[in-house]
């Protein structure tokens, strides 16, 4: 796993190639609205790209994760499949049905079903490199829905450039990044992890949530900033010395949010000492997502190293389809 992190420059590299070498059959057409239907490793991207295309187009953009679609899919739905092994159950169900109402559907994939069910239907299929850990390939899948998304002039394409000035800070500043992220596991272990951020960056703490529970095998949540205030918050009564507290920050946060944030710091600090605040780098969304992802890739195999753990190690997920084939 140590070694898929390091290379995730290199595979945001060889995403922006594989899009921007990818040639669509399917025309540019208008749309009522937008689903990216995937789950896990290869749904997460579609969360992220979800808050960047929050304030840029004037239709909906949802993330599905379910064996359904919503209802509204129609013929002026573009659906947007993501199944990095290509055989993800609850995906091939959703495929189906928008194949089914008649919705443009195009795929991102490293081959399996989806391929194949692509191949018959002759659907715009977008291949990625096969035989890794689908939360390994996040840049694989999340660059191919900008793409896609840009193909159909939902957004500019931008976003190239955006994402070659992250790899080259990613690169620049490996060892700086790493170090912190040993700092920051360090003060993570033998507690149990709480991630906040911006509603902006969910799609961020949900990555980091889930790095958390695969590589380094624990239990934690998260919150977003300002609807936890309205719950979350008073959950906070009990002395917590087990708990820490992590906040994804961007110096430019809404100037509301980040004075919530300073007043939730007084409230959770009568209960735990334990909070992390984690500042973004970069200028451009693109640049301080990324940043945060691979932070925060890196303090989830460390934990994992603390904890004694191997970080790859999915064995329950196994088990778990293992015993869903039975049925």
């Amino acid at each position: 796993m140590k070694k898929l992190v390091l290379n995730f420059p290199i595979q945001l590299k060889e995403a922006l190639t594989i899009g921007q070498n990818y040639h669509f059959k399917t025309t540019v057409k208008a749309f009522n609205n937008v689903v990216v239907t995937g789950l896990g490793g290869s749904g997460i991207g579609g969360s992220i790209v979800q808050n960047y295309v929050f304030d840029k187009l004037n239709i909906p953009f949802i993330v599905n994760k379910d064996y359904s679609l919503p209802l509204f899919i129609n013929n002026k739905s573009l659906v947007i499949v993501c199944s990095y092994s290509g055989n993800t159950e609850e995906t091939l169900e959703a495929m189906h049905h928008a194949i089914k109402v008649g919705a443009t559907v195009l795929c991102i994939t490293s081959g399996g079903k989806v391929a194949q069910l692509a191949a018959e239907n002759n659907l715009d299929c977008i291949i990625v490199p096969g035989g890794m850990p689908p939360r390994s390939c996040l840049g694989y899948s999340l660059v191919q829905i900008l793409f896609i998304i840009n193909h159909f002039n939902l957004v500019d394409d931008k976003f190239i450039t955006e994402l070659q000035k992250a790899i080259d800070y990613m690169v620049q500043n490996e060892a700086a990044t790493q170090d912190y992220a040993h700092t920051i596991a360090d003060n993570i272990f033998g507690k149990t992890p709480i991630i906040y951020s911006s509603a902006t960056y969910e799609g961020v703490a949900i990555r980091f949530r889930q790095q958390i529970n695969e590589n380094s095998k624990l239990l934690c949540w998260h919150g977003v900033i300002p609807e936890m205030n309205h719950n979350e918050l008073v959950g906070w009564r009990d002395n917590a010395p087990d708990k820490v507290v992590i906040i994804l920050r961007n110096r430019d946060d809404y100037d509301r949010v980040q004075t919530r944030m300073e007043i939730n710091k007084k409230v959770i600090e009568q209960y735990t000492s334990n909070i992390i605040e984690i500042y973004s780098e970069g200028e451009s969304y693109w640049e301080k997502a990324f940043y945060l992802i691979h932070l925060t890739d890196w303090v989830s195999v460390f934990l994992a190293d603390l904890r004694q753990l191997d970080a790859t190690e999915v064995k329950v997920i196994d088990f778990l389809k293992g015993e869903l084939a039975k049925v």
